[in-house]
């Protein structure tokens, strides 16, 4: 088990098993872009645990919504407001499309990948789209069938 004295060795140990372990590190390890770099390649959602400013990384973040779309919570707002990390987050799951900036919230594209995923996502998109929920319907062509997100 770590502590607030454990060495960076022993932390990326420990995040390298169990990415919330990243919860009993001291405050400079949780600012330690490796050891948290680790933390979220083993689990996303422990990027909740990390300091505000990897929160701002792009690297940690599109890492950790790559493992764990719903640790885009987490994320700086800036981050939540960049189109690529957004796109990954819902392509993992859809339901990640509800801790997006308003501005993707409204993006066509953004909204079509987080309904391809969770088909229940148009809850989470702008009052623009979900008027315009017609265009997001998908034809199953294997089964012969019209798909109403």
């Amino acid at each position: 088990m770590i502590d607030e004295r454990s060495t960076k060795d022993e932390v990326l140990e420990a995040v390298k098993d169990n990415g919330y372990a990243l919860y009993y590190a001291s405050e400079s390890m949780c600012d330690d872009f490796d050891v948290v770099l680790a933390a979220v390649l083993e689990n996303g959602r422990s990027l909740r645990c990390s300091s505000e400013r990897l929160r701002d990384n792009y690297i940690i973040v599109l890492a950790a919504v790559k493992k764990r779309s719903d640790s885009l919570q987490y994320a700086s707002p800036r981050l939540r407001d960049n189109y690529d990390i957004v796109l990954a987050a819902v392509q993992h799951c859809g339901v990640a499309l509800q801790w997006a900036s308003p501005r993707l919230q409204d993006n066509y594209d953004i909204v079509l990948a987080a309904v391809q995923t969770f088909r229940y996502a148009m809850q989470y998109a702008s009052p623009r789209l979900q008027d315009r929920k017609n265009d997001f319907k998908k034809i199953d062509i294997k089964n012969k069938k019209l798909i109403d997100y």
